[in-house]
């Protein structure tokens, strides 16, 4: 079967693709239009209930879930970071589902905001103060974590959790489009940007920079996704 993700540029499909064209796996990709509200469908919503971006169709039924995503295709196809067998895989997953389980959500409460705390913009500026600190603190302990030289972040073989930070830094970078960004600073986590760099001589995220109109540094100095089809947000 040619897998299919359902993806939106820029958004957190792009870390699947990325995982999809680095293991040399066929696929189809299907553009949810996010400006038509495209993930509240009723055709996505039987695909994944949350209406979140992505999806994965295997098959064994949709996937969703970045990190579940990412995991699945790990232990189908290898590649993308240890197997279970492997005695690195509990120091793996348990980064990975740090990465998605808290610093991906801090991201996106920082990013919509009125849909955790409501329409006040006085409340949505609270949460976002707070946030940055959490966000900052979480890149801190990666940036540690990677400077420590594991195999499975940062090494010449790029996993699952590689491409989600990656993806990671370069929304902290960019979003929201309406907020200042000041307290973002790459410098502090060199490591992680070393990484990153790393990233963007790949194949697969030249594919990705076709694919999404990414940019030609899309982790490192990254500008607004110019895609050839649908939009960001």
């Amino acid at each position: 079967m040619t897998y299919v993700l359902h993806y939106a540029p820029d958004n957190a499909s792009l870390i699947i693709r990325l995982a999809l064209d680095h293991l040399g796996l066929p696929y189809r990709d299907q553009l949810v239009d996010r400006a038509a509200q495209g993930q509240r469908s009723k055709a996505y919503l039987a695909l994944n209930p949350n209406g979140l971006i992505p999806v994965l169709e295997t098959p064994q039924g949709p996937v969703f879930e970045t990190g579940a995503i990412l995991l699945w295709l790990g232990d189908t196809h290898g590649g993308l970071g240890p197997l279970p067998q492997d005695a690195a895989r509990a120091d793996y997953l348990k980064w990975l589902f740090y990465t998605a389980n808290t610093l991906h959500p801090a991201l996106r409460m920082l990013f919509y905001p009125e849909k955790y705390i409501g329409a006040d913009a006085g409340h949505q500026a609270a949460l976002r103060a707070g946030l940055h600190g959490q966000i900052d603190a979480a890149l801190a302990l990666l940036d540690q974590l990677a400077a420590t030289g594991p195999a499975w972040l940062g090494s010449d073989s790029p996993t699952g959790l590689d491409f989600y930070i990656a993806a990671c830094l370069r929304w902290c970078a960019l979003y929201p489009a309406n907020a200042p960004r000041d307290w973002f600073v790459p410098a502090r986590y060199p490591a992680l940007m070393q990484m990153a760099a790393g990233l963007e001589a790949l194949p697969a995220t030249h594919m990705l920079q076709t694919a999404e109109g990414l940019g030609p540094t899309p982790f490192t100095a990254p500008v607004y996704a110019n895609p050839p089809h649908g939009s960001a947000t």
